[in-house]
């Protein structure tokens, strides 16, 4: 047998020096605890400003662009007024210009045309139409498409000019959805959603129906109890667009003209495909 020590194995520590150990990490943990309490004078640090909803922030920057829109509207009114004035221009000069207003949907349009209202089906909402499965929730609402699908019929029906909700649309206005909101413009609306378009009443309502993405839609209509209503008007006023018209990120890529391309599918059968 050997007695030769072991150099790699350290002394083991003493149970005075653990016990100590403790004592003090728990010492240190009431000293955190007593300090904090001091800090927060025993009330609840979190404000309710940290647990505010998301849906009330947008709504709160909702609320925000509305004013900032007012105030563009009132500073382009000083701008037009400027305008105006004697700048030496010719009258065939004044008159493109008009023309050009009226077209970028700056100026406020009168006229006859119609509106388009959308809205959710109820909640609890059963098939309505035999041989026709129960709706899932995506059924029993309105979706970006169906939005898109009337602007496009409008415009493609001779519309000289669409307002949705309270806002003219432009040629840079997207109509997007995120859930079961119209986000436009960087406001946020809830349903139901209304289209106004000035221009023939029946030319409108034609396109409307002739539109594949809406013919399926009215089977949704007529399955789940989707909401459509179209009312005609012998007098509309649309105002006109009052947002900043800078284009601050699209620019065109080598000096190449961009044309938008869109898709439609015609639907088929006697219930209605997928939304």
């Amino acid at each position: 047998m050997s007695n030769s020590d072991d150099s790699s194995a350290g002394p083991r520590p003493r149970a005075g020096a653990v016990r100590l150990l403790t004592a003090a990490v728990f010492a240190l943990a009431g000293l955190i605890f007593v300090t904090s309490f001091n800090t927060s004078k025993g009330t609840n640090i979190r404000t309710d400003a940290s647990l505010l909803k998301l849906s009330d922030l947008i709504h709160e920057r909702s609320q925000n662009n509305a004013q900032l829109e007012q105030s563009t509207a009132a500073v382009r009114s000083r701008v037009d007024a400027l305008a105006e004035r004697d700048d030496g221009s010719t009258k065939a000069e004044d008159a493109k210009l008009a023309a050009l207003r009226t077209a970028s949907g700056t100026d406020e349009l009168s006229g006859k045309g119609l509106t388009v209202t959308l809205n959710d089906a109820p909640p609890n909402a059963t098939a309505r139409i035999p041989n026709v499965p129960e709706p899932q929730p995506n059924d029993l609402v309105i979706h970006q498409q169906d939005l898109q699908a009337v602007v496009n019929a409008l415009w493609q029906g001779g519309a000289q000019g669409i307002q949705v909700m309270d806002q003219r649309l432009i040629s840079t206005s997207a109509v997007r959805c995120v859930g079961n909101t119209l986000i436009l413009q960087g406001r946020v609306y809830s349903p139901p959603y209304k289209v106004t378009a000035v221009g023939d009443p029946g030319a409108l309502r034609k396109a409307l129906g002739a539109s594949p993405a809406l013919q399926n839609y009215q089977l949704y209509v007529a399955a789940y109890g989707l909401g459509w209503k179209v009312d005609e008007h012998k007098e509309l006023k649309l105002p006109g667009y009052s947002g900043t018209v800078d284009l601050h990120y699209a620019k065109p890529v080598d000096g190449s003209p961009t044309t938008p391309s869109s898709s439609s599918s015609a639907s088929s059968g006697s219930g209605p495909t997928a939304r």
